[in-house]
């Protein structure tokens, strides 16, 4: 008969203060679970089991993961795909994470690519001061500004890669530093060839270049369930830039002259960018080894495809999206002009195209949260192209205005969804790199589309051509978009598909996000 005051052993066995012969017998037998053993030696706990098997006891019984981002953490492997394999250290990280510094860390990478962004629209407007104080044509003033979008693009992946090794701080820094130095050297710059490899090389490739792809990579390590609209908070930043420098910095260059200008915006760039990417010192926990291999040793296959084709394709569609983007908004002063109305209502247009932008990237972040990246692609393709078919009838000037809104609600919102769609389906190792690259394409496709714009109008007297052959291509993206979605729709739940990176309506499980905040 058990006494009085009887209570656990340390091997969970029912004994009593002054414990019988059986009890002793069942303290020295060891206990059938396998994971038990008599004692707490070598990181067990007092019930014998091992720290790591306790913590996710403790983690599966817990209320914050039937429901929160993390909820898949406790679950066997072979019940989940690849993109859900959280490693512990990185949530309880997380779970330890302020809930302040994420905001913060939001905002100040916002106005770093706003700030950022100034140099780029330097380039533009500086085109015909420095091409007649240099004595050139307007074709070699332009050079300027081509080698700075060769340099931003190009920059993209190298700064991807160079975030995706060591973090956003170092990228962020380079930046502080090199599009300062570009600027103040322009401004100093007697011939021009010194002017176009500033602002290409220090101000595109080392400057702007790490603001771009791989501050939108490195917030999305930083947001659970609301990933999509930081992404999209972040990447306003461009049209940020567009809405804010251009009436400024042309007011400087009016004032003051465009050497002076630059060598005020280098100082103003460099007291202010330094400080916003110090903001980044904290690096985001990331699950490197999240996605890189299936149980079997082998590399996942997202939506059926190798990594190569499926980044293939999304670089094309870059492309095709971006080219039909283009053909509205480099050519709308242009088009206005040949429809006899006055230049100054073109740049209103692309005013509204750019703000209307801003307001299409944070909904379709938003979006993208509750239908996931495919389909908001999808859907801002569709809208794209829709608005672009309605140009062929445009003739009046309230038309052009309704456009100019309506186009800048509909493509705003296209770019940010191919973050989405990478963070979804690849590692989040190597979402710098791959959305770099990816953005690399979209640019591409910006220049490509205006120069051919113009070259249709060249060749036929009228927008007529341009437009048709911007719809062909945004259909190429629309075609490659349906496709995805159809895969990853077809392919079963076990497979990396683009469902991997949504759980639930208004709830995302991404892959490697170390340091959420929701």
């Amino acid at each position: 008969m058990v006494g009085p005051g009887h209570g656990d052993g340390i091997d969970g066995v029912k004994h009593s203060r002054r414990p019988h012969g059986n009890a002793r017998q069942a303290r020295k037998r060891p206990s059938s679970h396998p994971d038990r053993t008599p004692g707490h030696p070598d990181g067990r706990d007092g019930r014998g089991l091992p720290m790591a098997r306790r913590w996710q006891e403790r983690w599966r019984e817990s209320p914050a993961r039937a429901s929160g981002p993390w909820r898949h953490a406790g679950k066997p492997l072979h019940s989940r795909t690849a993109s859900h394999r959280l490693a512990p250290p990185a949530d309880m990280s997380a779970l330890r994470s302020p809930h302040l510094y994420p905001v913060v860390r939001l905002f100040a990478s916002l106005l770093l690519m706003a700030i950022a962004g100034s140099a780029m629209y330097a380039a533009i407007l500086v085109l015909e001061p420095a091409a007649a104080e240099f004595g050139t044509g307007r074709g070699a003033g332009s050079m300027p500004y081509t080698l700075f979008m060769i340099g931003f693009g190009v920059g993209g992946v190298m700064m991807g890669r160079l975030s995706d090794r060591f973090g956003i701080v170092a990228p962020a820094l380079l930046a502080s530093l090199c599009l300062p130095a570009g600027l103040l050297f322009a401004a100093r710059a007697t011939e021009l060839w010194h002017f176009s490899v500033s602002l290409g090389v220090l101000c595109g490739l080392f400057g702007m270049a790490a603001t771009f792809a791989p501050v939108a990579s490195d917030i999305s390590h930083w947001f659970t369930a609301r990933r999509g609209l930081a992404v999209g908070i972040v990447i306003s930043g461009t049209y940020v830039a567009g809405a804010v420098w251009p009436p400024v910095l042309q007011h400087w260059i009016d004032a003051y002259g465009w050497r002076a200008t630059f060598h005020g915006l280098g100082v103003l760039t460099l007291f202010t960018m330094l400080p916003l990417g110090l903001v980044l010192y904290r690096p985001a926990l990331i699950d490197r080894s999240d996605g890189s291999a299936t149980r079997s040793g082998r590399r996942p296959r997202p939506l059926g495809f190798s990594g190569r084709s499926l980044q293939g394709l999304l670089c094309i569609a870059g492309i095709g999206c971006c080219v039909a983007m283009a053909m509205p908004q480099v050519h709308v002063v242009p088009l206005v002009l040949d429809l006899g109305f006055d230049a100054a209502h073109g740049a209103r247009m692309l005013a509204l195209m750019l703000g209307f932008g801003v307001v299409s990237r944070l909904v379709s972040g938003w979006l993208s949260d509750r239908i996931g990246g495919l389909k908001t692609l999808l859907l801002g393709s569709a809208l794209q192209g829709l608005v672009i078919f309605a140009y062929l009838f445009a003739g009046g000037l309230a038309t052009l205005y309704v456009l100019a809104v309506a186009f800048g609600l509909s493509q705003g919102g296209i770019v940010p969804s191919y973050t989405m769609i990478i963070r979804a389906l690849f590692p989040a190792g190597e979402a710098g790199w791959r959305i770099g690259m990816t953005m690399l394409f979209t640019v591409c496709g910006m220049a490509l589309g205006g120069w051919l714009a113009g070259a249709l109008h060249d060749l036929t007297g009228d927008y007529t051509a341009s437009i048709l052959a911007a719809l062909g291509f945004n259909v190429l993206n629309l075609g490659i978009a349906a496709w995805l979605l159809a895969r990853d729709r077809r392919l079963p739940a076990g497979a990396v598909t683009a469902r991997a990176g949504r759980d639930a309506p208004g709830r995302s499980v991404r892959a490697g996000a170390g340091s959420g905040h929701r």
